[in-house]
């Protein structure tokens, strides 16, 4: 019986390290990524005027949709990688919820299952809700 909980409780520490180095390196590769976009910014748009910040100029529309995102990133465009990083940062713990459901579904745990699919649902929605995709 003790080595059983032992086992159980191992188990689910190395689950644990295994969210845990995930959550890092998704986070490590979208600063990275965002990183290189940033300095490719700096050195193509760097000695341009300051613009005018006065007024609010949202996003070019083609990097708004996953379409423009991926285009833009990889044909290199500053701004595409830039976008596509923060990408990478927003699914990074969505990710984490995806794993950690497989994980439940391993262990046979029905009810973490259940709350972790109404978790994953409430994220999804609220994050891809209203894209136009």
């Amino acid at each position: 019986m003790k080595k059983e909980i032992n086992a159980s409780l191992e188990q689910d520490r190395d689950v644990e390290k295994t969210v845990g180095k995930l959550l890092r390196a998704g986070v490590i590769l979208a600063s990275l990524v965002v990183f290189i976009g940033g300095l490719s910014y700096v050195f193509s748009f760097g000695s341009l005027v300051r613009p005018d910040y006065h007024s609010f100029k949202g996003e070019e529309s083609n990097l708004i949709t996953f379409a423009g995102i991926f285009k833009g990133f990889f044909s290199g465009e500053a701004k595409g990688i830039i976008q596509f990083g923060v990408l990478l940062l927003i699914l990074t713990p969505i990710l984490r919820i995806i794993f950690s459901l497989f994980a439940f579904a391993i262990e046979r745990d029905k009810l973490y299952v259940f709350i972790t699919l109404i978790v994953l649902g409430i994220i999804l929605a609220s994050t891809f809700g209203g894209l136009n995709i």
